[in-house]
């Protein structure tokens, strides 16, 4: 399954160059207008943002793969002190934002989906794997955090 998601989201991540390279998918532009193409831009901006924050916070413990190094810390200082999964957070902020600035049916929503498999699949037994090596201390930290919307879910 790990195998199965990390491929999709590979292939909705060049969806959209094959998009801008090729006519495969011209049958399903649409034309952009101003104010979406500013949301989906600063959605853009912020997915971007948080994913070098939260991959900076993780340090080390960053792996693409999920699985528990030697030496791995239970990371919640910086964003990880408002939402459990901030990463994941910023894939779908970022998918989000393609989607809307993107004008096209295929080109432009298919990483939010990507995203939103993603995380459907993985953000469960990550959070097991998580609270069986850091057993009580992950679950202090879920009690005080978020999934994914600091003070919403």
């Amino acid at each position: 399954m790990e195998i199965f998601l990390l491929a999709v989201a590979s292939i909705a991540f060049l969806i959209p160059i094959l998009w801008i390279a090729t006519p495969w998918f011209a049958f399903a532009d649409y034309r952009l207008y101003l104010a979406p193409f500013l949301a989906g831009s600063l959605l853009l901006a912020l997915g971007l943002w948080l994913f070098y924050r939260s991959h900076s916070d993780l340090g080390t413990n960053w792996s693409v793969t999920l699985e528990i190094r030697e030496a791995h810390g239970l990371v919640t200082d910086g964003v990880y002190g408002r939402v459990r999964h901030p990463m994941y957070a910023a894939l779908l902020l970022y998918g989000l934002g393609q989607a809307i600035v993107v004008p096209n049916w295929v080109a432009g929503p298919v990483y939010a989906v990507a995203m939103v498999l993603l995380c459907a699949f993985r953000l469960g037994p990550e959070e097991a794997l998580m609270r069986e090596h850091f057993k009580s201390a992950y679950d202090a930290y879920a009690s005080r955090t978020k999934r994914l919307i600091p003070g919403v879910w």
